[in-house]
């Protein structure tokens, strides 16, 4: 989910591809759950584990483009 998370973060702060941005949170997070990768906790577990460093900020903002693009 850090990964994901990532992914979306990145394509979200940059100034292209906006006008697909909707369609692309909602299947990257599908495919992220039809593959089968589980979800972080609210306690940050993955965080600690994940070797390269991405922060809990990037799900918080994965789970906001989603909302945005589910409305």
């Amino acid at each position: 989910m850090l990964f994901v998370g990532a992914k979306v973060s990145q394509y979200a702060l940059l100034p292209q591809g906006q006008v697909e941005a909707a369609d692309r949170v909602k299947n990257m997070v599908a495919q992220m759950d039809l593959e089968g990768f589980g979800n972080c906790t609210n306690t940050g577990a993955c965080e600690v584990e994940y070797p390269k460093g991405i922060s809990l900020d990037n799900i918080a903002r994965m789970n906001r483009e989603l909302m945005k693009a589910s409305v």
